[in-house]
């Protein structure tokens, strides 16, 4: 089998609309979570007061005076108030990375596939409860976005866009950005003129990307969202086997690591501890989930036994 029809190297658009199968098992936006400062899990707030006109009925003592309905009290002589139902629907906007960096896996799926399997389950499942989803796709110096609406054709869209960008990873590709630089961040500068306060932000990345994330720029969209951190790993980017010299080349340049010195294997570890720990951070000053994924597992296996309080171990 070659690598372009591949399900594990590469996604596809029948791949992708398969997953709605899935959103039924997810209760990601009946009760929508925020992390207290314990990182407990808890119910987010509802912004602002419902505007769904329900009935008509007479006033009770308590009533809020600002929803009396003056034609029907002045017509039937008796002070009658409007009720509205509360309004929960919330946009729910999902930043979704496809890079070079995450083309790269060793267990079911490569961390890219697993990355756009997440998306589209999640949009999926937004739509399924009513809400309006919409999203951005990046990777590199590109951001692609699909604006937030209630329909089929804009979560179709989105996941035209990830199969796309998925489609294009290949082995020797490199990001075409400066070194150093952090595809998430020109992501987040951009989101910031489509997202609507109140929304669900789910930001879907690879595990490295705090290593160059610049965290400001997310402390306002926090402060006025539900933020989900999703960062996406494989279990070699937590710990090299045993296996003696491993051979690296990308964009030219070439790195042999001997994976039999205790040392080498020790600063691996470290590294990859030192971002989860990172990322624990983050989630706790942000005050928002934080939800890794693992290539090992299904991410709606993995989203499912995570919110049911059931999460699966974490690569040592």
């Amino acid at each position: 089998m070659s690598a372009a029809s591949d399900p594990a190297i590469h996604t596809t658009l029948d791949a992708l609309l398969a997953t709605r199968r899935h959103c039924h098992e997810l209760p990601l936006f009946s009760r929508p979570v925020r992390s207290s400062r314990q990182m407990g899990q808890q119910n987010s707030r509802l912004r602002g007061r419902g505007v769904d006109f329900d009935q008509v009925r007479a006033y009770l003592p308590g009533d809020d005076i600002r929803n009396i309905d003056w034609r029907v009290t002045a017509r039937s002589q008796k002070v009658h108030t409007k009720v509205f139902n509360e309004e929960r629907e919330r946009p729910v906007f999902l930043i979704g990375e496809q890079s070079a960096r995450l083309f790269f896996g060793s267990q079911r799926c490569f961390k890219s596939v697993l990355a756009a399997e997440t998306c589209a389950l999640i949009a999926w499942t937004a739509l399924a409860h009513h809400d309006r989803v919409g999203g951005m796709v990046f990777g590199g110096a590109e951001c692609h976005e699909v604006r937030p609406r209630r329909d089929r054709k804009a979560l179709l869209k989105l996941l035209q866009l990830l199969v796309q960008a998925n489609q294009t990873l290949a082995p020797e590709q490199h990001d075409p950005q400066e070194p150093g630089a952090e595809s998430l961040n020109l992501a987040l500068r951009h989101s910031r003129e489509i997202i609507r306060p109140g929304s669900i932000l789910y930001i879907i990345c690879d595990h490295a990307a705090i290593d160059g994330l610049n965290q400001s720029l997310l402390v306002p969209l926090a402060g006025h969202n539900d933020v989900i951190l999703l960062p996406v790993f494989d279990p070699l980017d937590a710990e090299l086997p045993r296996f003696g010299p491993l051979d690296f080349v990308q964009a030219g340049r070439h790195l042999t690591l001997d994976t039999r010195q205790d040392t080498v294997r020790t600063d691996y570890a470290n590294q990859f501890n030192a971002q989860r720990q990172a990322w624990l951070r983050l989630a706790r000053r942000l005050r928002c989930s934080l939800l890794p994924l693992d290539t090992r597992y299904p991410a709606h296996e993995q989203l499912r036994d995570t919110l049911s309080g059931h999460p699966r171990p974490a690569a040592q």
